[in-house]
């Protein structure tokens, strides 16, 4: 019959509780891992299932649009440098260098 503190406590069992053998923590270990992979490749499945390939219209408008940004950044980048290092001439020619 357990004793009222043991019942209070939640352990009604005589004795001392044994863990698991380390052989027994190791092939859980495993298996849980294995289990969570599965669950991933699951969850990688149904995601490739969502995936909608872009048609030749979408593909060629996103390039155009690529394109001609890359090129204004290129100029706006020319137009700062060319006025930053018109700045550093002069700055410099003042200062004797």
């Amino acid at each position: 019959m357990a004793t009222k503190v043991a019942l209070v406590n939640g352990d009604d069992r005589p004795g001392r509780r044994q863990g698991k053998n380390p052989v027994s923590k190791f092939i859980d270990n495993v298996v849980g891992q294995w289990t969570e992979f599965a669950q991933f490749l699951s969850d990688v499945r149904a995601e490739m299932r969502k995936v909608v390939t872009p048609s030749w219209k979408e593909v060629k408008s996103t390039t155009t649009v690529v394109i001609i940004a890359v090129f204004i950044f290129g100029l706006f980048f020319f137009v700062v440098d060319s006025i930053f290092s018109s700045v550093m001439d002069r700055l410099f020619h003042k200062l004797g260098g």
